[in-house]
Protein backbone atom coordinates (compact mmCIF):
# COMPACT_ATOMS: atom_id res chain seq x y z
CA UNK A 1 0.00 0.00 0.00
CA UNK A 2 1.53 3.57 -0.99
CA UNK A 3 1.19 7.09 0.08
CA UNK A 4 -0.67 9.55 -2.03
CA UNK A 5 -0.52 13.40 -1.63
CA UNK A 6 -3.47 15.62 -2.33
CA UNK A 7 -3.34 19.41 -1.17
CA UNK A 8 -5.88 22.44 -0.35
CA UNK A 9 -5.93 25.63 -1.68
CA UNK A 10 -7.06 27.44 0.90
CA UNK A 11 -4.15 26.53 2.89
CA UNK A 12 -0.29 27.64 2.90
CA UNK A 13 2.66 26.79 4.72
CA UNK A 14 4.44 30.25 4.21
CA UNK A 15 5.17 30.01 8.25
CA UNK A 16 6.18 27.59 10.48
CA UNK A 17 6.03 27.68 14.34
CA UNK A 18 9.06 28.10 15.74
CA UNK A 19 8.65 29.61 18.91
CA UNK A 20 9.30 27.40 21.96
CA UNK A 21 5.87 28.69 24.08
CA UNK A 22 3.83 28.90 20.69
CA UNK A 23 1.57 31.77 20.60
CA UNK A 24 3.97 34.63 19.00
CA UNK A 25 6.56 34.60 16.36
CA UNK A 26 6.71 32.93 13.42
CA UNK A 27 9.73 32.51 11.03
CA UNK A 28 9.16 32.66 7.25
CA UNK A 29 9.46 29.01 5.36
CA UNK A 30 9.50 28.21 2.09
CA UNK A 31 5.70 29.26 0.59
CA UNK A 32 3.49 26.48 -0.67
CA UNK A 33 0.52 23.90 -0.24
CA UNK A 34 -0.16 21.80 2.51
CA UNK A 35 0.46 18.60 1.29
CA UNK A 36 -1.43 15.98 3.36
CA UNK A 37 -0.41 12.16 3.47
CA UNK A 38 -2.98 9.18 3.54
CA UNK A 39 -2.38 6.18 2.41
CA UNK A 40 -4.22 5.18 -0.80
CA UNK A 41 -7.08 2.63 -0.55
CA UNK A 42 -6.30 1.24 -4.15
CA UNK A 43 -2.66 1.28 -3.60
CA UNK A 44 -1.53 3.91 -6.69
CA UNK A 45 2.20 4.36 -6.89
CA UNK A 46 3.70 8.28 -5.84
CA UNK A 47 6.51 9.99 -4.81
CA UNK A 48 6.16 10.17 -1.27
CA UNK A 49 7.46 6.55 -0.32
CA UNK A 50 9.43 7.40 2.25
CA UNK A 51 5.94 7.86 4.52
CA UNK A 52 5.96 6.06 7.62
CA UNK A 53 2.89 3.56 7.35
CA UNK A 54 0.41 4.46 10.46
CA UNK A 55 -2.57 1.96 11.53
CA UNK A 56 -5.46 3.82 13.93
CA UNK A 57 -7.00 1.12 15.93
CA UNK A 58 -10.22 2.38 17.41
CA UNK A 59 -10.83 4.76 14.89
CA UNK A 60 -14.60 5.41 15.93
CA UNK A 61 -14.18 6.92 18.94
CA UNK A 62 -13.13 10.70 20.15
CA UNK A 63 -9.56 9.91 20.67
CA UNK A 64 -9.15 8.01 17.11
CA UNK A 65 -10.65 10.98 15.34
CA UNK A 66 -8.66 13.26 16.89
CA UNK A 67 -5.78 10.97 16.00
CA UNK A 68 -7.07 11.38 12.52
CA UNK A 69 -7.24 15.27 12.52
CA UNK A 70 -3.86 15.21 13.59
CA UNK A 71 -2.07 13.11 11.04
CA UNK A 72 -3.76 15.58 8.18
CA UNK A 73 -0.97 17.77 8.58
CA UNK A 74 1.71 15.73 9.79
CA UNK A 75 4.60 14.97 6.93
CA UNK A 76 6.19 11.83 7.42
CA UNK A 77 2.94 9.80 8.53
CA UNK A 78 0.66 8.27 6.48
CA UNK A 79 -2.74 6.52 7.26
CA UNK A 80 -2.65 2.74 6.21
CA UNK A 81 -5.44 1.32 7.65
CA UNK A 82 -8.13 2.33 10.56
CA UNK A 83 -10.22 -0.38 12.27
CA UNK A 84 -13.57 -0.05 14.40
CA UNK A 85 -14.89 -3.17 14.55
CA UNK A 86 -19.02 -2.08 14.96
CA UNK A 87 -18.29 0.60 11.93
CA UNK A 88 -16.40 -2.39 9.46
CA UNK A 89 -16.35 -1.57 5.72
CA UNK A 90 -17.91 2.23 6.21
CA UNK A 91 -16.34 5.35 4.93
CA UNK A 92 -15.32 7.47 7.79
CA UNK A 93 -17.56 10.23 6.39
CA UNK A 94 -19.98 7.92 7.76
CA UNK A 95 -18.82 8.12 11.34
CA UNK A 96 -17.08 11.61 11.21
CA UNK A 97 -18.11 14.03 8.43
CA UNK A 98 -16.16 16.74 9.51
CA UNK A 99 -13.77 14.16 8.35
CA UNK A 100 -14.95 13.87 5.01
CA UNK A 101 -12.35 16.04 3.03
CA UNK A 102 -9.89 13.45 4.03
CA UNK A 103 -9.15 10.34 1.18
CA UNK A 104 -8.66 7.66 4.08
CA UNK A 105 -9.30 4.06 3.87
CA UNK A 106 -12.61 2.44 4.67
CA UNK A 107 -12.75 1.01 8.31
CA UNK A 108 -12.38 -2.57 8.47
CA UNK A 109 -12.30 -5.30 11.60
CA UNK A 110 -9.53 -5.41 14.09
CA UNK A 111 -9.50 -9.09 12.98
CA UNK A 112 -9.16 -8.35 8.49
CA UNK A 113 -6.54 -5.91 9.26
CA UNK A 114 -2.83 -6.98 7.49
CA UNK A 115 -0.29 -5.03 9.76
CA UNK A 116 2.78 -6.80 7.07
CA UNK A 117 2.71 -3.04 5.71
CA UNK A 118 2.47 -1.01 8.94
CA UNK A 119 5.13 0.40 10.73
CA UNK A 120 3.26 1.84 13.70
CA UNK A 121 0.07 1.85 15.36
CA UNK A 122 -2.35 4.24 17.65
CA UNK A 123 -4.06 1.94 19.54
CA UNK A 124 -7.47 4.25 20.76
CA UNK A 125 -9.33 0.91 21.96
CA UNK A 126 -11.41 0.81 25.69
CA UNK A 127 -9.28 -0.69 28.45
CA UNK A 128 -9.41 -4.06 29.15
CA UNK A 129 -9.65 -5.06 25.67
CA UNK A 130 -6.08 -3.60 24.69
CA UNK A 131 -4.13 -6.23 26.21
CA UNK A 132 -4.75 -9.21 24.21
CA UNK A 133 -4.87 -7.15 21.09
CA UNK A 134 -1.79 -5.62 21.52
CA UNK A 135 -0.39 -8.71 22.60
CA UNK A 136 -1.54 -10.07 18.90
CA UNK A 137 0.20 -7.50 16.90
CA UNK A 138 3.54 -8.38 14.85
CA UNK A 139 6.71 -7.47 16.76
CA UNK A 140 7.78 -4.91 14.50
CA UNK A 141 5.01 -2.41 14.93
CA UNK A 142 5.93 0.60 17.49
CA UNK A 143 2.43 1.08 19.54
CA UNK A 144 1.68 3.83 21.45
CA UNK A 145 -1.32 3.20 23.61
CA UNK A 146 -3.96 5.19 24.80
CA UNK A 147 -5.84 3.20 26.72
CA UNK A 148 -5.38 2.68 30.80
CA UNK A 149 -3.67 -1.08 30.37
CA UNK A 150 -0.14 -0.54 30.46
CA UNK A 151 0.16 2.56 32.61
CA UNK A 152 0.23 0.94 35.83
CA UNK A 153 3.90 -0.69 36.63
CA UNK A 154 1.87 -2.88 39.42
CA UNK A 155 -0.42 -5.21 38.21
CA UNK A 156 -2.19 -5.61 41.34
CA UNK A 157 -2.97 -2.04 41.20
CA UNK A 158 -4.09 -2.32 38.16
CA UNK A 159 -6.73 -5.13 38.91
CA UNK A 160 -7.61 -3.50 41.87
CA UNK A 161 -8.59 -0.79 40.32
CA UNK A 162 -10.02 -1.78 37.08
CA UNK A 163 -11.51 -5.12 37.99
CA UNK A 164 -9.64 -7.80 36.38
CA UNK A 165 -6.26 -9.16 36.11
CA UNK A 166 -3.66 -7.62 33.88
CA UNK A 167 -3.78 -10.37 30.80
CA UNK A 168 0.09 -9.14 29.22
CA UNK A 169 2.04 -9.06 32.17
CA UNK A 170 5.27 -9.75 29.73
CA UNK A 171 4.00 -6.65 27.83
CA UNK A 172 3.59 -4.38 31.20
CA UNK A 173 7.41 -4.97 31.88
CA UNK A 174 8.45 -3.50 28.13
CA UNK A 175 5.84 -0.37 28.70
CA UNK A 176 7.13 3.38 29.15
CA UNK A 177 5.21 5.51 30.64
CA UNK A 178 4.34 8.46 27.85
CA UNK A 179 4.82 11.23 29.82
CA UNK A 180 7.01 12.84 27.12
CA UNK A 181 8.54 16.51 28.99
CA UNK A 182 9.34 13.82 31.95
CA UNK A 183 10.21 10.41 30.31
CA UNK A 184 11.16 11.81 26.81
CA UNK A 185 14.85 9.76 26.79
CA UNK A 186 13.27 6.57 27.64
CA UNK A 187 10.45 7.06 25.56
CA UNK A 188 12.83 7.59 22.25
CA UNK A 189 13.56 4.09 22.93
CA UNK A 190 10.53 2.58 23.03
CA UNK A 191 8.57 -0.01 21.24
CA UNK A 192 5.40 0.39 23.36
CA UNK A 193 4.65 3.12 24.79
CA UNK A 194 1.66 4.10 27.94
CA UNK A 195 -0.11 7.44 26.63
CA UNK A 196 -0.51 8.87 30.05
CA UNK A 197 -4.24 9.68 30.79
CA UNK A 198 -6.05 13.58 30.85
CA UNK A 199 -6.22 14.14 34.62
CA UNK A 200 -2.65 12.60 35.24
CA UNK A 201 -1.22 14.64 32.34
CA UNK A 202 -2.60 18.16 33.65
CA UNK A 203 -1.60 16.97 37.32
CA UNK A 204 1.90 15.95 36.95
CA UNK A 205 3.15 18.35 34.51
CA UNK A 206 2.73 21.31 37.00
CA UNK A 207 3.71 19.08 39.99
CA UNK A 208 6.41 16.82 38.87
CA UNK A 209 9.25 19.26 38.43
CA UNK A 210 7.65 20.65 41.94
CA UNK A 211 8.31 17.54 44.08
CA UNK A 212 11.71 16.83 42.11
CA UNK A 213 13.46 20.38 43.85
CA UNK A 214 11.52 19.79 46.97
CA UNK A 215 9.90 22.58 47.12
CA UNK A 216 6.24 21.22 48.11
CA UNK A 217 5.60 18.34 50.69
CA UNK A 218 4.38 15.27 49.97
CA UNK A 219 1.23 15.68 51.86
CA UNK A 220 -2.17 16.96 51.69
CA UNK A 221 -2.02 17.60 47.97
CA UNK A 222 -5.82 18.38 46.96
CA UNK A 223 -6.63 18.41 43.39
CA UNK A 224 -9.92 19.62 42.28
CA UNK A 225 -9.85 19.01 38.69
CA UNK A 226 -12.79 19.49 35.59
CA UNK A 227 -13.49 18.02 32.45
CA UNK A 228 -15.37 18.30 29.36
CA UNK A 229 -17.84 15.72 28.29
CA UNK A 230 -15.69 14.20 25.39
CA UNK A 231 -13.23 12.51 28.12
CA UNK A 232 -16.16 10.43 29.40
CA UNK A 233 -15.99 9.04 25.57
CA UNK A 234 -18.16 8.60 22.64
CA UNK A 235 -20.33 5.51 24.21
CA UNK A 236 -24.22 6.43 24.61
CA UNK A 237 -24.82 6.93 28.49
CA UNK A 238 -27.74 8.07 30.12
CA UNK A 239 -25.64 10.37 32.55
CA UNK A 240 -24.27 12.06 29.13
CA UNK A 241 -27.29 12.84 27.53
CA UNK A 242 -27.13 16.62 26.91
CA UNK A 243 -30.59 16.92 29.49
CA UNK A 244 -28.20 15.40 32.00
CA UNK A 245 -25.41 17.55 31.78
CA UNK A 246 -26.01 21.23 29.96
CA UNK A 247 -26.68 24.08 32.57
CA UNK A 248 -24.39 21.38 35.62
CA UNK A 249 -22.38 20.69 37.26
CA UNK A 250 -21.47 17.23 38.85
CA UNK A 251 -18.42 15.25 40.85
CA UNK A 252 -17.75 11.34 39.62
CA UNK A 253 -15.70 8.68 41.08
CA UNK A 254 -15.08 10.38 44.32
CA UNK A 255 -12.33 8.58 45.28
CA UNK A 256 -12.61 5.96 43.73
CA UNK A 257 -11.48 7.69 39.88
CA UNK A 258 -9.24 5.16 38.12
CA UNK A 259 -6.51 7.98 37.21
CA UNK A 260 -5.39 7.74 40.97
CA UNK A 261 -3.50 5.27 41.22
CA UNK A 262 -1.53 6.55 37.42
CA UNK A 263 -0.96 10.29 39.29
CA UNK A 264 0.34 8.54 42.87
CA UNK A 265 2.20 6.57 40.96
CA UNK A 266 4.43 9.49 38.71
CA UNK A 267 3.98 11.61 41.59
CA UNK A 268 5.64 8.67 44.27
CA UNK A 269 8.54 8.43 41.77
CA UNK A 270 9.26 12.18 41.31
CA UNK A 271 9.56 12.16 44.89
CA UNK A 272 11.08 8.59 45.68
CA UNK A 273 8.85 7.74 48.38
CA UNK A 274 4.76 7.13 48.70
CA UNK A 275 2.91 10.24 47.70
CA UNK A 276 -0.95 9.76 48.35
CA UNK A 277 -3.33 12.83 46.87
CA UNK A 278 -7.17 13.50 47.64
CA UNK A 279 -8.70 13.69 43.93
CA UNK A 280 -12.14 14.59 42.65
CA UNK A 281 -13.19 14.95 39.00
CA UNK A 282 -15.98 16.80 37.80
CA UNK A 283 -18.05 17.14 34.64
CA UNK A 284 -18.81 20.26 33.26
CA UNK A 285 -21.14 20.98 30.21
CA UNK A 286 -18.37 21.90 27.38
CA UNK A 287 -16.94 19.47 24.72
CA UNK A 288 -13.34 19.36 25.43
CA UNK A 289 -10.74 21.27 27.74
CA UNK A 290 -9.95 20.23 31.33
CA UNK A 291 -8.67 22.19 34.22
CA UNK A 292 -6.72 21.13 37.44
CA UNK A 293 -6.83 23.11 40.23
CA UNK A 294 -4.28 21.68 42.72
CA UNK A 295 -3.68 23.41 46.75
CA UNK A 296 0.64 22.43 47.81
CA UNK A 297 1.56 23.00 51.28
CA UNK A 298 5.28 24.39 50.40
CA UNK A 299 8.07 23.28 52.29
CA UNK A 300 9.76 24.78 55.16
CA UNK A 301 10.97 28.69 53.92
CA UNK A 302 9.99 28.58 50.33
CA UNK A 303 8.09 30.96 49.06
CA UNK A 304 5.22 31.58 46.28
CA UNK A 305 8.29 32.88 43.87
CA UNK A 306 10.16 29.55 44.35
CA UNK A 307 7.72 27.66 42.61
CA UNK A 308 7.07 30.19 39.98
CA UNK A 309 10.51 30.52 38.80
CA UNK A 310 10.74 26.45 39.34
CA UNK A 311 8.37 26.04 36.98
CA UNK A 312 9.36 28.58 34.55
CA UNK A 313 13.65 26.87 34.38
CA UNK A 314 11.74 23.60 34.12
CA UNK A 315 9.93 24.26 31.22
CA UNK A 316 11.85 26.89 29.31
CA UNK A 317 12.82 25.07 26.78
CA UNK A 318 9.59 23.05 25.95
CA UNK A 319 7.00 23.97 23.66
CA UNK A 320 4.00 22.90 24.88
CA UNK A 321 4.29 22.98 28.02
CA UNK A 322 4.13 27.11 29.03
CA UNK A 323 3.99 29.09 32.66
CA UNK A 324 2.05 32.21 32.03
CA UNK A 325 3.24 35.75 32.93
CA UNK A 326 2.63 36.34 36.65
CA UNK A 327 -0.69 36.63 37.98
CA UNK A 328 -2.49 35.74 34.30
CA UNK A 329 -4.76 32.76 35.10
CA UNK A 330 -4.79 29.56 32.90
CA UNK A 331 -8.53 29.64 30.46
CA UNK A 332 -9.12 26.43 28.94
CA UNK A 333 -10.06 28.50 25.65
CA UNK A 334 -6.63 29.22 25.27
CA UNK A 335 -5.23 25.39 25.00
CA UNK A 336 -8.75 24.28 22.06
CA UNK A 337 -7.39 22.09 19.90
CA UNK A 338 -4.10 22.62 20.94
CA UNK A 339 -1.04 20.16 21.92
CA UNK A 340 0.04 22.91 24.89
CA UNK A 341 -0.69 22.99 28.49
CA UNK A 342 -0.90 26.23 30.25
CA UNK A 343 0.26 26.10 34.35
CA UNK A 344 0.71 29.54 37.24
CA UNK A 345 1.24 29.07 40.21
CA UNK A 346 -0.58 32.02 42.92
CA UNK A 347 -0.48 31.98 46.84
CA UNK A 348 -3.41 30.69 48.93
CA UNK A 349 -4.36 32.81 51.08
CA UNK A 350 -3.80 30.63 54.13
CA UNK A 351 0.22 31.29 55.22
CA UNK A 352 2.24 28.63 53.40
CA UNK A 353 -0.03 27.59 50.68
CA UNK A 354 0.05 27.62 47.20
CA UNK A 355 -2.42 27.31 44.36
CA UNK A 356 -1.21 26.05 40.94
CA UNK A 357 -3.66 25.75 38.22
CA UNK A 358 -3.08 23.81 34.53
CA UNK A 359 -5.32 23.75 31.85
CA UNK A 360 -5.36 21.43 28.73
CA UNK A 361 -7.61 20.36 25.73
CA UNK A 362 -8.20 16.25 26.67
CA UNK A 363 -8.50 15.06 23.86
CA UNK A 364 -4.83 16.71 22.43
CA UNK A 365 -2.53 16.82 25.33
CA UNK A 366 -4.59 14.79 27.23
CA UNK A 367 -4.71 12.09 24.45
CA UNK A 368 -4.12 11.85 20.77
CA UNK A 369 -1.64 15.12 20.69
CA UNK A 370 0.40 13.70 23.27
CA UNK A 371 0.19 10.18 21.50
CA UNK A 372 1.62 12.03 18.53
CA UNK A 373 3.96 13.75 20.29
CA UNK A 374 5.32 10.27 22.15
CA UNK A 375 4.76 8.67 18.58
CA UNK A 376 7.64 11.21 16.56
CA UNK A 377 9.68 10.92 19.15
CA UNK A 378 10.03 6.96 18.86
CA UNK A 379 10.37 7.05 15.16
CA UNK A 380 12.79 9.68 15.21
CA UNK A 381 11.35 12.82 14.22
CA UNK A 382 10.99 16.04 15.95
CA UNK A 383 8.28 15.89 18.35
CA UNK A 384 6.11 19.18 17.61
CA UNK A 385 5.39 17.45 13.78
CA UNK A 386 1.88 17.64 12.92
CA UNK A 387 0.87 19.66 16.35
CA UNK A 388 1.27 23.26 15.31
CA UNK A 389 -2.23 24.34 15.82
CA UNK A 390 -2.93 27.11 17.39
CA UNK A 391 -6.36 27.58 20.06
CA UNK A 392 -9.87 27.83 18.33
CA UNK A 393 -11.54 30.95 19.91
CA UNK A 394 -14.27 31.70 19.90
Amino acid sequence: MSAISFSYPSFHTAHSWNNPKGFGKVRKQQAGKLHVKCLSKNGNPTSLQNAVRVGVLGASGYTGSEVLRLLANHPQFGIALMTADRKAGQPISSVFPHLSTQDLPDLIAIKDADFSDVDAVFCCLPHGTTQEIIKGLPKHLKIVDLSADFRLKDLSEYEEWYGQPHRAPELQKEAIYGLTEVLREEIKNARLVANPGCYPTSVQLPLVPLIKASLIEIKNIIIDAKSGVSGAGRSAKENLLFTEVTEGLNSYGVTRHRHVPEIEQGLSDASGSKVTVSFTPHLIPMSRGMQSTIYVEMAPGVRIEDLYQQLKLSYEDEEFVVVLENGVIPRTHSVKGTNYCLINVFPDRIPGRAIIISVIDNLVKGASGQALQNLNLVMGFPENLGLHYLPLFP
